[in-house]
């Protein structure tokens, strides 16, 4: 259903995109930064087309590998439509990174010195609707009695502020690591992908969010995963971790659950 905001039109259409509505796996997969898409009323922020295809407009290539992995687990996929220089849905409405006027080495000539109304604006029209979206799939999942599994996918750049990045896959966790812990001991031995956990970005940084809000409360399994995006930017890439990821993702919970 169309959420109507004073943001966004009818053309824009709804913040929020939801993919294999009923797949049966536990899994249930959410992307938070998966478009570089901008509201109509707010242009282009003063940004340039570089700017605007860049990273700091959104995770590139996740979402393709978030719909592969969904395809394969036979797995429901929620994810934001719009860009997160409008607002970051992995960020609380009081943190200074939900709208930041400065992102790596870009400014933001549209977010700066946003009014108390404007950023409530931006809130209401994305952040809520995104993450009530969540909310409310994993209370009608426990109502029909299908366990939930709590899975972010992003991607990061292989080069930040100049310093190269080796890792290749992320395995980030809060306070709950089982799942962490099972799928890093799973890909312990794998050739593949050089993984980390917590890397290149920690709860410290607060990438967490998401999990912290909706998978904590209620002791859901829960991960996010960080894929480096020169690994997905092309075609095969992305299959190929999709398929890894997927089957790490199966054998994992498995293991934890003997399912």
């Amino acid at each position: 259903m169309l959420v109507q905001t004073d943001l966004l039109t009818e053309a824009d259409g709804d913040p929020v995109a939801v993919e294999n509505l009923l797949g049966t796996s536990p899994v249930l997969l959410v992307c938070e930064h998966a478009s570089r898409l901008l509201p109509e009323k707010l242009g282009n922020l003063g940004l340039s087309d570089e700017a605007l295809s860049s990273h700091i407009a959104w995770d590139p290539g996740a979402l393709d590998v978030a719909s592969l992995m969904a395809r394969s687990l036979d797995a429901t996929l929620i994810s934001q439509r719009f860009s997160r220089l409008v607002y970051d849905c992995n960020r609380p409405p009081e943190s200074p990174a939900a709208m930041r006027d400065v992102s790596e080495v870009f400014r933001i000539p549209g977010n700066e010195n946003l009014s108390d109304a404007e950023k409530a604006r931006r809130t209401n029209a994305l952040y809520h609707p995104f993450q009530n979206r969540i909310r409310d799939e994993i209370a009608a999942r426990k109502g029909r009695g299908q366990a939930t599994v709590l899975v972010t996918v992003h991607s990061f750049t292989p080069v930040y502020f100049g310093k190269p990045r080796a890792v290749e896959i992320g395995i980030l966790h809060e306070r709950d690591a089982r799942l962490a812990d099972a799928m890093l001991d799973a890909a312990k031995d794998t050739k593949l992908y050089r993984m980390e956990r917590n890397e290149p970005y920690g709860p410290a940084d607060g990438v967490t969010h998401t999990l912290e809000l909706h998978a904590m409360p209620d002791g859901l399994l829960n991960v996010m995963i960080e894929i480096r995006n020169d690994l997905i930017a092309e075609e095969v890439g992305r299959g190929v971790v999709a398929d890894f990821l997927s089957g790490l993702l199966r054998e994992s919970i498995s293991s934890i659950t003997g399912t």
